[in-house]
């Protein structure tokens, strides 16, 4: 029996990844609708229980409208975070680079919470626009109100501080980006850690930033890769 030639096929080409360069847009995207997503649920907002029903009821359309985009501004910020730790190339450290991307996750964790929070506060106004008891769900409200600021102020902003702190940090040692840039970063993170309670107004501080971030990044994004291929 004769045994028929065996042909051997190719094996596939490898090929290495190689981060798009419309991510780099990321995080324009996720400045704008992070600063769209505050401003939706701030507006009006009384930082008292008083008015707390009222809040939820008269902003019910734009809260709702905050809780369908937050979702997108996850999935921008987790490209944004990809996008600027690619940047780094072989200069990663470890230690600096944990910390940059857990406060990032857990940035993008509290404010999940927040905005769930959110939304179901309108869920319970529409479901129970006739409640029999308006004390108790006036006071549910409140409680929901208290959370949501309590998530967002006391802990996301501080995460935002770890952030951009660690990052700066990342930066002045690696010089991948310019000093005043780290300086800037510094400042707007102690700022964020001293002031976060202030005002939920104060969280608007972090989509600027990021926004200048990637302003630059988009600019000098040829810049940041030479070192890196020579380096590799």
């Amino acid at each position: 029996m004769s045994i028929p030639p065996q042909h051997n096929k190719p094996a596939p080409a490898l090929r290495q990844l190689s981060t798009p360069r419309a991510a780099a847009f990321a995080g324009v995207v996720f400045a704008v609708l992070f600063a769209t997503v505050l401003i939706l649920i701030r507006i009006r907002m009384p930082e008292g229980a008083q008015d707390s029903t009222d809040w939820v009821t008269s902003r019910r359309s734009a809260i709702t409208i905050a809780t369908v985009l937050m979702p997108f501004v996850g999935i921008s910020f987790l490209w944004f975070i990809g996008v600027v730790r690619d940047g780094f190339g072989r200069y990663e450290d470890r230690f600096f680079s944990s910390v940059f991307f857990g406060s990032g996750l857990l940035f993008l964790a509290m404010m999940f919470v927040a905005t769930a929070v959110a939304a179901g506060l309108v869920s319970l106004v529409t479901s129970n626009s006739g409640v029999t008891d308006p004390a108790a769900h006036a006071e549910l409200i409140n409680f929901g109100k208290r959370i949501m600021l309590s998530a967002t102020k006391t802990y996301a902003l501080r995460m935002a501080a770890v952030f951009m702190i660690s990052l700066a940090t990342i930066w002045l040692k690696t010089g991948l980006m310019p000093r005043w840039l780290a300086g800037l970063s510094y400042l707007l993170g102690v700022a964020l850690l001293i002031a976060g309670d202030t005002s939920m107004w104060v969280a608007l501080a972090f989509p600027a930033w990021v926004l200048v971030v990637s302003g630059l990044v988009l600019a000098r994004s040829g810049l940041v890769e030479q070192p890196r291929t020579l380096h590799d």
